[in-house]
């Protein structure tokens, strides 16, 4: 991919909630787009890598285990470190970027009806 990317056009393209798109690559991590609505996203972790998210549109619900639950709001970023169980939930549609090294796997070690292989996601 070597050309320039409008996020908000691209998200129009994403048909459904909980589908992360590929929008490119940097070394050895994915840059990707996802719209979320609703609370399907289950508790999971990621044990090897980071996960970074950056609110672009909305707000989102960021919980993590043992700690008091959090919103986010467009602009802001947040990085859930590796091996730290979390979910996200939004009110309201909620468009994010994540993130991801390549290897980490959308809803880590947990199989829910909201994942998605890395095939899926291009």
């Amino acid at each position: 991919m070597n050309s320039k990317i409008n996020i908000p056009v691209t998200l129009n393209t994403i048909p459904n909630y909980f589908s992360p798109k590929i929008i490119g690559e940097v070394n050895d991590v994915y840059i990707k787009i996802v719209k979320i609505l609703g609370e399907k996203v289950p508790w999971h972790n990621h044990k090897i890598e980071d996960e970074l998210f950056y609110i672009l549109e909305g707000s989102l619900e960021i919980e993590i285990e043992n700690k008091p639950s959090f919103q986010m709001n467009k602009g802001e970023l947040y990085i859930v470190k590796r091996g730290v169980n979390h979910k996200v939930s939004s009110q309201n549609e909620c468009h994010l970027m994540l993130i991801e090294n390549k290897t980490a796997l959308h809803t880590g070690e947990v199989s829910a009806e909201i994942t998605k292989t890395i095939a899926e996601q291009k």
